[in-house]
């Protein structure tokens, strides 16, 4: 009876997460600019209490393609997927919610 090789991951456990790679540094600094990008609208229909021009069905679609991602990236464990959305839902929802406050 041969013996097969022992498989050194399974022995191991698994191995420390994978660096950072460029192009993943350059998507997180995406990720924030475009959050920041978001927020004069959300300032425009809460403080300026302006809603006109907004599309509901437009930021209802933004805040269901957030959950969605969100929960994407809890299944996958990937913290650069599941963050980001944390924000992309709040803000999306400050805007979903002012629209249907002032608009």
């Amino acid at each position: 009876m041969a013996l097969l090789p022992v498989d050194g991951a399974g022995v191991r456990g698994p191995s420390s997460a994978p660096a950072v790679s460029g192009l993943e540094k350059v998507l997180r600094g995406l990720s924030v600019f475009t959050m920041l990008m978001t927020v004069p609208q959300v300032l425009t229909v809460w403080i300026g209490r302006d809603a006109a021009g907004v599309s509901l069905v437009s930021w209802l679609s933004y805040l269901l393609a957030a959950c969605l991602w969100f929960v994407y990236g809890v299944q996958k464990r990937d913290k650069t997927i599941y963050l980001a959305c944390v924000g992309w839902v709040v803000l999306d929802a400050a805007i979903v919610v002012g629209v249907l406050v002032n608009g």
